[in-house]
């Protein structure tokens, strides 16, 4: 496989357990692309995150990202999750920072460089509406605010990959769509990979390029679709009758992998 992420003939299973989260996993996602993960509940695509980036590694088969076989935790990924885990004790402008005070080189160059990334996390944080919300702690801001400076701390080494782990799901209709639109002009103008693992169809489709759709578990990948929809996508494109097909077509698919 030569993709940016590359999963081949994975097999996975947690702690002493024979029962495998994954068996036979193999997915490839290039350079730049948005890739969504979908499938059951339980189908194994938190474990692909894992994976993907040297949280955790596979009993067999091979884990590739940047044409590297991860064997650590990879550097050049960034990480968002369902809860934003903001450290409550520390602004927002102190929580983007906060992955450059561990990962190297940025840590070792933080007091040098301290000032140019104060300017970079301001940046981060006019870029997805939270101008001047540098100074407030995470318990000022609403979930949605939370969640884009949650988003923005994922970015702030400037990874080349960005994993997304139902980073909305908690969210209500109306905020979650919003952030579509963020994480869509974030991917657009940084040209970074991301890969997103969600529950809600509407979200993959808007978002990604292909959807990947997986088995109940022990999971593999089953279905692979390519979403042809030009763009940028607005808001509008989920209510035409094209974007329901795909999301139906992609509901069928799980539906029969759930059996």
């Amino acid at each position: 496989m030569t993709g940016f992420v590359a999963l081949e003939g994975v097999d996975h299973a947690y702690g002493a357990s024979n029962q495998l989260a994954v068996e036979g996993l193999s997915i490839e996602v290039e350079a730049g692309e948005f890739a969504a993960v979908v499938g059951p509940s339980g189908c194994g695509k938190s474990t692909l995150m894992k994976l993907a980036t040297g949280l955790q590694f596979p009993r067999a088969g091979t884990v590739t990202v940047a044409g590297e076989r991860v064997t650590a935790p990879v550097k050049i990924a960034g990480m968002a999750f369902q809860a934003p885990t903001l450290l409550p004790w520390r602004t927002t402008l102190e929580n983007l920072l906060l992955p450059l005070e561990i990962v190297q080189p940025h840590r070792r160059e933080l007091h040098r460089k301290r000032a140019e990334y104060v300017a970079r996390a301001k940046n981060l944080l006019t870029s997805v509406g939270l101008r001047d919300q540098g100074e407030k702690y995470p318990w000022e801001l609403s979930g949605g605010m939370q969640q884009r400076a949650s988003l923005c701390r994922a970015l702030i080494h400037e990874p080349q990959l960005l994993m997304l782990d139902e980073p909305f799901g908690a969210l209500d209709a109306f905020t979650r769509e919003e952030l579509w639109c963020v994480i869509r002009d974030l991917h657009a103008s940084r040209k970074i990979t991301v890969i997103l693992v969600t529950h809600d169809l509407r979200e993959a489709v808007f978002l990604a390029d292909r959807v990947f759709v997986m088995s109940a578990r022990p999971g593999r990948v089953v279905v692979e679709r390519k979403i042809d929809m030009p763009r940028p996508r607005d808001l509008e494109v989920t209510y035409t009758p094209e974007f329901q097909d795909i999301v139906h077509e992609l509901r069928a698919h799980i539906v029969k992998a759930r059996q």
